[in-house]
């Protein structure tokens, strides 16, 4: 194991992540490799504590938390997300996520265009 921190400090994703092409984010402080498939869209976020980001909607949106801690308001109700929690986001409600420290977060969107590449 602690040849693996060594390879890849500061990122938990191996090669085969990171070599996925990265996310287009006008946010400093957030990356992000897409998996790309015909209807969906994985997304590998690396995220710094950047604060709160603020409320807005999109597709239909399921996350697990790798690593980190974060708050997210989802329809006006908080929970504190940490390692292991999951969390979904219906189509069209609005949330927005607060971002307490590096976190690392697998997102999976409902819509093949939600994000770009570089």
């Amino acid at each position: 194991m602690n040849n693996l921190k060594k390879e890849f400090p500061g990122l938990p994703y191996p090669e085969m992540i990171k070599n996925l092409p990265e996310i287009e984010i006008p946010i400093d402080g957030i990356r992000g490799w897409l998996l790309q498939s015909k209807d969906k869209q994985v997304v590998f976020f690396d995220i710094e504590p950047v604060g709160k980001m603020p409320d807005h909607s999109h597709c239909g949106q399921w996350g697990i938390m790798i690593d980190g801690e974060m708050e997210l308001t989802i329809d006006g109700n908080s929970k504190i997300y940490r390692k292991g929690d999951s969390y979904f986001i219906p189509a069209g409600i609005i949330h927005s996520a607060n971002f307490l420290t590096k976190v690392n977060v697998m997102d999976v969107f409902d819509d093949p265009e939600r994000y770009k590449t570089k």
